[in-house]
């Protein structure tokens, strides 16, 4: 279990995250959602130990630093792959450093996006690219998976399949973190659902007890955020009225 205790991160002046402290355990598809800037990235970050942070993480009650590392990955939209590399040489690269790197599930994913694996990285499109990212964090062999809005370029059909496929394949000791604003794309492939704003957790549901509570991941949002139904109508009548 990944345990997240008073977790405080500051950029400058800004606090991008306060006083965070969560639980994350073994076998759990979980959606982080939150405005843009409300400190979902840097949560993921600070987990994986890329930034420097105020409190105190652990893995299994041990800390987690280059002994545990394996045991993380991390599928980013900033791409963490090697440009000039093939997607084959980046599979025997993961190979000889990740001791649970799974070729089976790095050659069925590879077919299942239609990605040549002789082809530079850097030559596949945006969207292929956040595929291949996806792919590299699946195949590692890692026990925790975070996805930082990992289809950005993607059409819908590809997410939707992916999302099927991705349920499919997760054994039951895996955990995926995804951090991603189509909220209602992944409603019914997650379990639970963590609300950040401003920096601060202000919600954390299981999708059994929204279920129970007939809501909709949606509209639980939109609750929790006080989403105003009438701005867009507001906002139209108001520039009707200056053009007039």
């Amino acid at each position: 279990m990944i345990e997240i205790n008073n977790l405080s991160k500051k950029y400058k002046e800004k606090l991008a995250l306060s006083n965070v402290n969560l639980k994350i355990p073994r076998g759990e598809i979980i959606g982080i959602f939150g405005e843009n800037g409300a400190g979902k990235t840097t949560l993921m970050k600070s987990v994986l130990g890329l930034i420097k942070y105020d409190g105190f993480i652990t893995l299994d009650k041990k800390e987690i630093n280059c002994d545990v590392m394996d045991k993380l990955s991390f599928a980013t939209c900033e791409h963490s792959f090697f440009p000039n590399l093939d997607a084959k040489a980046h599979a025997e690269f993961y190979n000889e450093h990740f001791p649970k790197f799974s070729y089976k599930r790095f050659n069925s994913l590879m077919e299942f996006f239609s990605l040549a694996k002789n082809k530079q990285i850097k030559n596949f499109s945006q969207g292929q690219q956040n595929q291949f990212e996806v792919i590299m964090a699946l195949s590692q062999g890692a026990d925790y998976i975070f996805m930082d809005e990992p289809f950005a370029g993607n059409d819908i059909f590809n997410r939707e399949d992916f999302y099927k496929v991705l349920v499919g394949i997760l054994e039951s000791n895996e955990t995926v973190v995804i951090s991603t604003h189509l909220i209602e794309e992944v409603s019914d492939f997650i379990g639970r659902a963590i609300l950040i704003k401003d920096g601060k957790i202000i919600n954390d549901v299981s999708m059994e007890k929204l279920e129970e509570e007939g809501k909709s991941l949606v509209s639980f949002v939109k609750e929790a955020y006080h989403y105003e139904g009438d701005r867009v109508s507001r906002a139209l009548r108001d520039l009707t009225d200056e053009e007039e």
